[in-house]
C-alpha cells in the first residue's frame, strides 16, 4: 500500500541527493531522532501493557496506538538529507548509509509500518488480548527497518 504521501516523501529524499553540510546538531538529524523518541514513548506504553508491567487502560492504549498511526504517516523527506548517515555524522546518528541506497525497500518498510500501526490502532482499545495480538506485527515492522538500517548502540 504505497500512499501518495510515501511517494512524495521518497521523491523528496531522492531529490536531496546533493551533499548537505554536515555539522554537529544537524536539525534534520535532530528532527528524525525526535520522531523516533515519540515512537519509543508510545510503544513503551503499549509494550508495558502487553507485558503486564503497567495496567491495561483502553483509552491510554487507544491514544498511544493512534499516535503511532499518525507518526507513521509523517512526511519525513526533509529529515533524511544525503550526508546525514552514521559514517558521515561520526556517531551523531545511528542511521546506516544503506538507507539512502535502497529506496524501494525503505518504502516497503514504511508501508509495513503504516499497516502495523493501523492494525494496532484498531486493536489497542478493544482489550488486552487484542493489543497483545497486534504487538508482533508492530515489533516486526519496527525491527524490519532497524535491523537493516540502524547501527547498534
Amino acid at each position: 500500500m504505497t500512499t501518495n504521501l510515501t511517494k512524495t516523501a521518497v521523491a523528496a529524499v531522492l531529490s536531496l541527493a546533493i551533499a548537505t553540510p554536515v555539522m554537529a546538531g544537524n536539525p534534520a538529524v535532530k528532527a528524525r531522532q525526535s520522531l523516533m523518541q515519540l515512537y519509543k514513548f508510545n510503544i513503551a506504553q503499549l509494550g508495558g501493557m502487553a507485558k503486564g508491567k503497567i495496567p491495561y487502560d483502553a483509552k491510554v492504549a487507544s491514544v498511544a496506538a493512534n499516535n503511532l498511526k499518525t507518526l507513521a504517516t509523517v512526511d519525513q523527506a526533509a529529515m533524511w538529507p544525503a550526508g546525514t548517515d552514521s559514517d558521515a555524522m561520526f556517531g551523531d546518528t545511528r542511521a546506516l548509509p544503506a538507507i539512502w541506497a535502497t529506496y524501494p525497500e525503505v518504502e516497503q518498510k514504511a508501508d509495513a509500518l503504516i499497516k502495523a500501526t493501523e492494525a494496532m490502532a484498531a486493536a489497542a482499545g478493544t482489550d488486552l488480548e487484542s493489543l497483545r495480538g497486534a504487538m508482533g506485527g508492530l515489533g516486526g515492522a519496527c525491527g524490519g527497518c532497524h535491523k537493516k538500517f540502524r547501527a547498534p548502540e
